[in-house]
């Protein structure tokens, strides 16, 4: 029986200049979909995984994710006095049990490998997620609780997440080279770096979800730089194919990406009409919006 997935890696570092000057005094992760900021979306998904422990790998000007998973008794203390008793459930439930969260620095911007690798004592011997908070994925059931669910019927291994994308847009993913199929899981045989269309293994594009055995710390340790002289993920994970199974799965979901502008509006309108309280009154406007146009 495979080890239970229970930490996972949140990298959030990055400095998000593609959202200057929006990001110049505030953390990109804390952008607002809706009512949420990406970060808790992240999260939220990671403890519907069954993760019990969320370790944040930051920067300079992070601080403000700290305070989001905080307390904020003088806060709540308003919320009781005008009885908005709801809304002061909803606030508490976002934050993670005492206990269970740490942070620690990622003190030169040396790419998303070395950002893994800072969490290494804090993962120890065991599997790990690793969640992009960029990535934000609409799905009736959240991205990674599909990816815990089909390694344990796997057995273990690595697994990444897996979406097809346009042949001409390879060269801005990770793109696997797929081997035998089976539903919607696939065996990895090859990781390519943002090939050329021409070049590219397959449409097949790795995003912003990854369960990874604590292996990879070894690798990313001794771990040359890459491609933009940082140390590459990928790279990693393409030295240790073979040794171990390893999986992507074609998740059942709609991915945004919220690192680029037209994403982060779509996840915005996206998400406003999954929910019930708002979707009349969005689609009232968007048609509106486009009528006009």
């Amino acid at each position: 029986m495979s080890q239970k997935v229970r930490k996972a890696v949140f990298p959030v570092g990055g400095l998000g200049t593609r959202f200057l000057p929006a990001t110049k005094a505030m953390p990109k992760e804390m952008l607002p979909v809706v009512d949420k900021p990406l970060i808790q979306y992240a999260v939220e998904e990671a403890r519907d995984a069954g993760i019990e422990e969320f370790y944040f790998v930051t920067g300079r000007g992070k601080t403000i994710i700290e305070d989001h998973f905080d307390r904020s008794y003088e806060l709540e203390s308003v919320l009781i006095e005008r009885e908005k008793n709801a809304l002061l459930a909803e606030l508490q439930a976002s934050v993670p049990k005492a206990g269970t969260v740490a942070y620690i620095r990622q003190q030169e911007p040396l790419g998303l490998g070395h950002a893994v690798w800072c969490a290494k004592r804090l993962v120890g011997n065991e599997p790990f997620a690793v969640i992009l908070a960029d990535d934000l994925i609409l799905a009736e059931t959240p991205c990674l609780k599909q990816m815990v669910t089909a390694r344990d019927k796997m057995g273990g291994g690595n697994m990444l997440a897996a979406m097809e994308v346009l042949p001409q847009h390879t060269s801005r993913y990770g793109i696997l080279s797929p081997g035998g199929e089976q539903d919607n899981l696939i065996e990895i045989t090859a990781l390519v770096e943002k090939p050329d269309p021409a070049d590219a293994p397959s449409n097949l594009a790795v995003i912003g979800r990854y369960i990874l055995e604590p292996e990879i710390f070894n690798l990313l340790e001794n771990q040359s730089r890459g491609a933009g002289n940082e140390i590459q993920l990928t790279d990693a994970l393409s030295a240790i194919l073979g040794t171990s199974p390893f999986y992507g799965l074609k998740f059942d979901g709609t991915r945004y990406d919220c690192g680029d502008k037209i994403g982060f509006l779509e996840a915005n309108i996206a998400f406003a009409l999954h929910r019930a309280d708002m979707q009349d009154d969005v689609k009232t406007f968007v048609t509106k919006i486009a009528q006009d146009a």
